[in-house]
C-alpha cells in the first residue's frame, strides 16, 4: 500500500535511545547464526486474517524446530514505516518482518543495501512458481529500487486490493438498492445526504482519502498511464484528463457532503470503526479489513468492485524482507517458507484474506469466496494499479497533507495537482 495503511492494533513500544545509538548491523552478519531464536516483527491485527494465518504459522514453525525461540514483536504500521532504515541499519534489527511494497519503501531499502537478496531462496523454494504476474511485480527491484525486475527482496504471501464495503442494513432502511454503476453510487450518496447520513468514511490524516482520490483518477485512466505514474515510462502529468476529474471530484463531495470535513484529521481506524459502528454506510478500502468485518460487525454487510472503472488499487500483499544484517537469515526463509504452503494458505483464504497459493476446494466460507472472487476478476483484466504513494520517496506524506487541504477546502484542485506535481517531479529518477 500502501499500501500504506495504519494497522488496527496496539502499537509497540517506542524505540529507545539505545536503539538511535546502536552500531551498523554486518552485512555479513547471516553467517554467524547461532539458530537458536527467530526474532519476528509484523503489524496485523491479531483477528485479521493474515494475523490469524501468522499465529498458526509461528505454531508450525515452532513444531518443526523444536528448540528454537520466536520472539515476535507486534508493531504499528506507521511506526515501520517511519523508523525501518534506522532499525535496518542497526544491531536491533530482526530476522524477519513484515514491510510495505513499492518503490518508495521496499525499494528504497533494497537501493540503500538494508534487505537481503532472496533470489536464489525464492527459486530454490519454488516462490518464484507460485506467485502470478501482477502479484510477483512487489518482490522485485532492480539497481535504482524501481519494482517489477531486478533481484527478489521480498515475499508476499498474500494479495490485496480494495472494494466498496457497504452496510446493507443502512442501504434497505432508506430504501437504496445496491449500486451496480457509478451514476447509481451517487445517486445513494445523494440519497443518505438527504437523510441527513454522512455515506462516506473517510480518514484524512492517513491513507484512505487519498485512494479515494487515486480510485476517481483510476476510473479515467489505463494500463499505460498507471505504469508511466508507478514504474516511470513516460511523463506523469498532474493536470491531465484523469487527475484532474479525481481532484475536482473529491473536492464536490466534500462541497456535496458525501465526505464530512471533520475527517481531515480521522485515522484510518477511525474509518473503520465507523463503519463497523454503523454510522458510515459506505466505506471504500482494503481487503485487509475483511476479516475484521467478518469478526466484528453486528450488521448484514457486503462488498463490489468500484463501478465503471476496470483498475483499482490493489497488488500482492505486503512483504516479508529479510534485513541484511539479520542474524539467523535461515531460520527467517524456513518461516517465509511456511507461510507460502497450503495449511496456512487455505486458512488464511478461509479467515478472509486473498491468499496466492491456495487450494480453491479448500475455501468453504461464502464470503471468502466472494472476495477471492472478485480479485479473480480484478486479476484476469490486469486491474490491480498498486497504490499513490509508492513512486517516490516521502510521497505518501505528501499526499496525506495535501488531500487533507483539499477536504478542509483550504486549496483548491489546481494548487493540489500543482503540488503533487512538484513532489513527483523531485522525487521520480530523471528520465
Amino acid at each position: 500500500m500502501l499500501t500504506a495503511r495504519k494497522r488496527v492494533m496496539a502499537m509497540a513500544v517506542a524505540l529507545t535511545g539505545s536503539l538511535l545509538l546502536a552500531s551498523c548491523g554486518d552485512s555479513d552478519s547471516g553467517s554467524s547464526e547461532d539458530g537458536k531464536t527467530l526474532k519476528l516483527w509484523h503489524y496485523e491485527a491479531p483477528n485479521s486474517a493474515m494475523g490469524q494465518a501468522w499465529d498458526e504459522a509461528i505454531k508450525e514453525f515452532k513444531a518443526k524446530h523444536p528448540g528454537v525461540k520466536v520472539e515476535f514483536e507486534a508493531k504499528g504500521f506507521e511506526q515501520i514505516q517511519k523508523t525501518a532504515p534506522m532499525v535496518l541499519n542497526s544491531s536491533d534489527a530482526p530476522d524477519v518482518m513484515e514491510y510495505n511494497k513499492g518503490n518508495a519503501t521496499a525499494g528504497l531499502l533494497s537501493k540503500q543495501g538494508l534487505l537481503t537478496d532472496l533470489t536464489q531462496e525464492a527459486t530454490t523454494r519454488g516462490w518464484d512458481k507460485k506467485l502470478s504476474a501482477s502479484v510477483r511485480t512487489t518482490s522485485m527491484y532492480d539497481a535504482q529500487g524501481v519494482m517489477g525486475s531486478g533481484k527478489w527482496y521480498g515475499v508476499p504471501n498474500y494479495a490485496e486490493y480494495t472494494m466498496v464495503f457497504y452496510n446493507k442494513d443502512l442501504f434497505a432502511k432508506y430504501g437504496i438498492a445496491e449500486p451496480k454503476t457509478f451514476d447509481e453510487l451517487t445517486a445513494a450518496m445523494d440519497k443518505f445526504v438527504q437523510n441527513k447520513v454522512t455515506p462516506l468514511a473517510n480518514a484524512g490524516a492517513e491513507y484512505i482519502a487519498q485512494q479515494y482520490l487515486y480510485q476517481l483518477a483510476l476510473s479515467k485512466a489505463d494500463r499505460a498511464w498507471v505504469d508511466s505514474y508507478e514504474l516511470y515510462k513516460g511523463k506523469t502529468d498532474f493536470h491531465d484528463t484523469a487527475w484532474t476529474y479525481a481532484a475536482d471530484t473529491f473536492a464536490d463531495w466534500v462541497k456535496k457532503g458525501y465526505i464530512a470535513k471533520t475527517s481531515s484529521s480521522a485515522k484510518a481506524e477511525d474509518a473503520g470503526v465507523s463503519f463497523l459502528q454503523g454510522k458510515s454506510p459506505i466505506l471504500f478500502s482494503g481487503s485487509w479489513w475483511y476479516g475484521r468485518f467478518v469478526d466484528e460487525a453486528k450488521f448484514d454487510w457486503g462488498t463490489f468492485l468500484w463501478p465503471d472503472s476496470n483498475l483499482t488499487l490493489g497488488s500482492g500483499g505486503n512483504l516479508w524482507v529479510v534485513p541484511k544484517g539479520a542474524k539467523n537469515k535461515k531460520l527467517a526463509y524456513d518461516f517465509i517458507d511456511i507461510t507460502m504452503s497450503k495449511k496456512i494458505q487455505n486458512l488464511l483464504g478461509n479467515k478472509g484474506g486473498v491468499p496466492v497459493a491456495a487450494d480453491a476446494s479448500a475455501i468453504t466460507d461464502a464470503k471468502s469466496k466472494a472476495l477471492i472472487d472478485n480479485f479473480n476478476v480484478l486479476s484476469q483484466r490486469d486491474g490491480l494499479a498498486f497504490y499513490p504513494d509508492w513512486p517516490v520517496p516521502g510521497y505518501y506524506d505528501v499526499l496525506v497533507s495535501e488531500t487533507q487541504k483539499l477536504i478542509t477546502s483550504s486549496e483548491q484542485p489546481e494548487g493540489y495537482l500543482d503540488a503533487l506535481q512538484e513532489a513527483y517531479d523531485k522525487g521520480a529518477p530523471k528520465q
